[in-house]
């Protein structure tokens, strides 16, 4: 049974929020636009107030060279490709979280700093600014942590590739709740 609400600004602007993929135009993404959406966004949930994020911005400037450095730690016959595909967006976003002394801890900072991407995600929407949430191979590779500065208490969560962008993709449905959703009873 479905009831009819009124939709709010948020809820609406959650149903309205796209990955932004490719596509972007010539519109340059400062260094301060994504500051100043993090400043809103670290207002995550996450346990214990640890914040458990830090962020690289690799702008305009530094995008080739840092392309062609993560490019470089793949396959030779892959390397062209991914060094296109890294220089694709206008700026990149590298999300780095502290691990967690314990799985709980790991877990609760993942989902803390979830958190934060998806809050960042719908303040750029805002903005007009298209993000999408990268988990390339090149995340989890050990050259590729040392080129970042990761330490061993540290991981890469993704690459947030950002952009502005002149068409938004079409909307792709979701399975309604009703089909994944039920209500436990003790028999």
């Amino acid at each position: 049974m479905q009831i009819l609400k009124q939709q709010t600004d948020i809820a609406k602007l959650i149903r309205e929020r796209r990955s932004i993929k490719k596509g972007y135009n010539n519109k340059l993404v400062e260094e301060q636009t994504v500051i100043n959406l993090l400043e809103d966004a670290i207002w995550a949930p996450n346990h214990g107030m640890r914040q458990p994020w830090r962020f690289i911005f690799v702008g305009d400037k530094q995008k080739r060279q840092f392309a062609k450095q993560i490019a470089s730690t793949y396959p030779k016959e892959r390397q062209a490709n991914r060094e296109n595909y890294l220089n694709e967006p206008s700026a990149i976003l590298v999300v780095i979280m502290e691990k967690g002394e314990n799985q709980k801890k790991q877990d609760e900072n993942f989902g803390a700093t979830a958190c934060l991407i998806q809050n960042f995600q719908l303040l750029a929407w805002e903005e007009e600014l298209g993000v999408v949430w990268k988990t390339n191979p090149h995340i989890y590779d050990p050259q590729v942590e040392e080129l970042l500065q990761v330490s061993d208490n540290e991981r890469i969560i993704g690459f947030l590739h950002m952009g502005y962008f002149d068409e938004k993709p079409e909307k792709k449905d979701r399975i309604p709740v009703e089909d994944k959703f039920k209500t436990f009873y003790i028999s």
